[in-house]
């Protein structure tokens, strides 16, 4: 199938590691010019060479993207270099887990600083260019802590909620000028912050990591944890010309162990 991607100019936030680098990569792959954005520069640097290894260009931007003056900045860069965006990948932040027992008030607001607004506050940079032009495509990766509730998961779930809401809501407000906007919810996927969520699991429940791991697999019917690249397919179809009537959506992508209705 052709994705109708060759030429499109992309921007992923949390580009430069996990899911976001593999969304990079296969949007890169499909022809889109791609920019990607994170705040450590280092690990954009390492992200851009891997890619050029692979013979794919890409764009790089160092940005606090809690910060909303910080992303206009970086967001013109990339219209500059590239052109006027037309997909954007949100993949930024992750809310640390905690013991249900923790005494860190501090926590709710900071799951709120590191998940809900690196993707609400690029959505509102980039939603209105993309609205002035008749178009654009948004997938915001989120997570299954947003619909299934884990007691090691509570402050940055109440994010995940928060940030499925606010992603339907934009699909509504915006879909008049042509602004899609798709919600995708991994669940256990093998990335740095799944091996943080299953210390902190290890830790709570007093088994080993091994252990946490294992039973983690188990309860997958799949069989197996995630992959960056499957969460990266779907992300791709979905900002994709042949999905061009799917808005508004939640796509759960974690080997079945969820199973909502």
């Amino acid at each position: 199938m052709d994705l109708g991607l060759k030429g499109k100019v992309a921007l992923v936030t949390g580009g430069s590691k996990g899911i976001g680098f593999a969304c990079a990569r296969v949007l890169a792959r499909e022809g889109a010019r791609v920019a990607i954005a994170a705040r450590d520069r280092a690990a954009l640097e390492e992200a851009v060479a891997s890619l050029r290894r692979e013979g794919l260009e890409v764009h790089a931007e160092s940005v606090d993207l809690r910060d909303a003056s910080a992303i206009e900045e970086a967001v013109a860069h990339v219209e500059e270099a590239l052109g006027p965006l037309e997909i954007l990948v949100n993949s930024a932040g992750a809310a640390r887990h905690a013991s249900p027992q923790s005494k860190d008030s501090g926590r709710w607001l900071a799951a709120m600083e590191d998940k809900y607004l690196p993707c609400v506050l690029a959505m509102d940079v980039v939603v209105p260019r993309m609205a002035s032009r008749s178009g654009g495509a948004i997938v915001n990766i989120v997570g299954m802590g947003g619909k299934v509730a884990k007691p090691t998961h509570m402050p940055g779930g109440a994010a995940n909620a928060a940030l499925i809401l606010v992603s339907a809501g934009f699909a509504k407000a915006w879909g008049d000028k042509g602004v899609r906007v798709n919600v995708i919810n991994p669940g256990a996927v093998e990335t740095q912050r799944l091996a943080a969520q299953l210390k902190v699991k290890a830790e709570t429940s007093g088994f080993s990591m091994d252990a946490v791991r294992a039973q983690t697999t188990n309860e997958i019917p799949l069989g197996r944890l995630g992959q960056p690249e499957d969460i990266a397919a779907v992300a791709a179809f979905l900002v994709s010309v042949p999905a061009g009537y799917l808005t508004g959506a939640g796509i759960s992508i974690d080997g079945g162990a969820s199973c909502l209705v």
